[in-house]
């Protein structure tokens, strides 16, 4: 009965321990999860293609024989050797390499986004582990409470102070809380799945957690901390990438300079003999690739800028959403923690009013229908605190995930 009770402010060592715990199961979590390994490995696909943008066009190599060898004042011709390479306008490689860099900022953007979900749905499952232990304790402490007052209906039966109707209505209660108590077996066992697989781990490991949490009065949180959410970033880097995606495209839209050196062996004359007989012919080539029909270009750019008014608006409304979330975060664990306050006082009453039940026992007055009237309340405000404290400390680890950097 007193379990709950010890759930106090004055706490700070458990609380450290809390962290400790929690924190370590994060971590490795974040470790193992398989969601967050493959949001790391497109970030690592996303460097390299940044180490991938600096690359220039395929260098053209050719080769060719005459089948019919064109004669020249010089000798017949044998053959044609080719090479070229074409160069992209200048800064185009920066600006691809600018392009590829944004898209990577945004997939890591991603894998934060992605730890920091992680984070909050152990957290969240972690706790509610929690208060369906607290839970089970308390339901095992009121079935030890109602077998003493058993035994207690039992002795008053033997002196004529209560029936056996009263003995049977406790010993009814006590298979209610144990058929409760089996419930929130099933529903721990549920939980444990899940947290388990979070962590990508055995469904049916041990969870260690704390004896109890503490429940403190946070400061109050400022809606302004969203702005440094990485929700909100990413759609700054998602603008930012469609700016680089239109200087990239303005670039792209240039002439591209190509050089090259074409080589033709020629063979020697026969019965002649001139200065230039047999000389091979060496060509160096300037070409160049010019955009004339740019349609697609121009269709890029308006693109490029209908995505970046798109990003703003989605900005927006993921902020006010956002907002709206963290309102009622803040909102719901100020509810809690009314709610434990309150548990807690009318457990203090119903303590005080088991305590004068017992006092009328020893001078054979007990009613055994209060008994189970007071029993029945105590449960209530038990159960009902814990459930505070799931929902507090729930809603703080929402209001972490949206304000903590």
């Amino acid at each position: 009965m007193k379990k709950i009770l010890g759930i106090t402010i004055v706490l700070i060592t458990m609380g450290a321990v809390h962290g400790q715990t929690l924190e370590s199961y994060i971590q490795e979590a974040e470790a193992n999860n398989p969601e967050v390994r493959a949001f790391e490995i497109r970030y690592n696909i996303s460097k390299e293609k940044v180490e991938e943008a600096d690359a220039l066009p395929n260098t053209d190599i050719s080769a060719g024989i005459f089948t019919s060898e064109p004669e020249t004042r010089t000798g017949a011709q044998k053959a044609r050797f080719s090479i070229k390479q074409m160069l992209p306008w200048f800064g185009t490689i920066t600006a691809r390499e600018n392009y590829a860099t944004s898209l990577a900022e945004v997939d890591y953007l991603d894998m934060v986004i992605t730890r920091r979900k992680l984070r909050l749905s152990v957290s969240q499952s972690y706790y509610s582990l929690f208060a369906t232990v607290e839970k089970q304790e308390v339901l095992d402490g009121n079935i030890r409470l109602l077998k003493t007052y058993e035994r207690l209906a039992l002795t008053s039966l033997e002196t004529g102070n209560a029936s056996a109707v009263d003995v049977l209505r406790l010993q009814i209660r006590q298979n209610e809380l144990q058929e409760q108590k089996e419930v929130l077996q099933t529903v721990y066992e549920a939980e444990q799945v899940r947290f388990n697989n979070l962590l990508n781990r055995g469904e049916n490991m041990d969870i260690a957690l704390v004896d109890s949490l503490p429940v403190l009065d946070n400061p109050e949180t400022l809606a302004s901390e969203l702005e440094l959410h990485p929700e909100l970033e990413k759609y700054d880097r998602l603008y930012e990438s469609a700016a680089e995606s239109e200087i990239l495209n303005q670039k792209e839209a240039n002439p591209i300079i190509g050089f090259g050196l074409d080589y033709i062996p020629v063979a020697d004359r026969a019965g002649m003999d001139f200065s230039d007989n047999g000389k091979d012919i060496l060509m160096p080539m300037v070409s160049l690739s010019i955009p004339i029909f740019n349609n697609k270009y121009r269709s890029r750019s308006l693109q490029n800028e209908l995505r970046q008014e798109e990003i703003s608006v989605l900005k927006i409304e993921r902020r006010n959403q956002l907002k709206t979330i963290l309102s009622e975060a803040v909102n719901a664990k100020e509810s809690a923690l009314i709610k434990y306050n309150t548990q807690r006082k009318n457990l203090e009453r119903a303590s005080n009013a088991e305590e004068i039940l017992i006092k009328n026992y020893e001078t054979g007055t007990i009613d055994f229908n209060d008994v189970l009237d007071i029993q029945e309340l105590q449960l209530k405000f038990q159960l009902n605190q814990i459930e505070a404290v799931r929902n507090y400390y729930s809603q703080m680890a929402i209001i972490n995930y949206l304000t903590d950097q």
